[in-house]
């Protein structure tokens, strides 16, 4: 992922809503499908990048 690039916040949740209660999945496993699915290794990563962009680069 480009470190440029925020994620989609919105469609990260909204797939891992999806994933978990229309796919059955964990909150973690649907997590994990959504941030792989915008170019992250894991949910873990995907939080950890999300987290540093906040603290680091501010929002607002």
């Amino acid at each position: 992922m480009s470190a440029l690039r925020i994620p989609d916040i919105e469609a990260f949740e909204e797939r891992a809503a999806i994933a978990e209660y229309d796919g059955g999945l964990t909150r973690l496993q649907a997590e994990s499908l959504a941030a792989t699915q915008q170019g992250f290794a894991s949910a873990g990563a995907y939080w950890r990048w999300l987290a540093d962009y906040v603290v680091n680069r501010g929002l607002g």
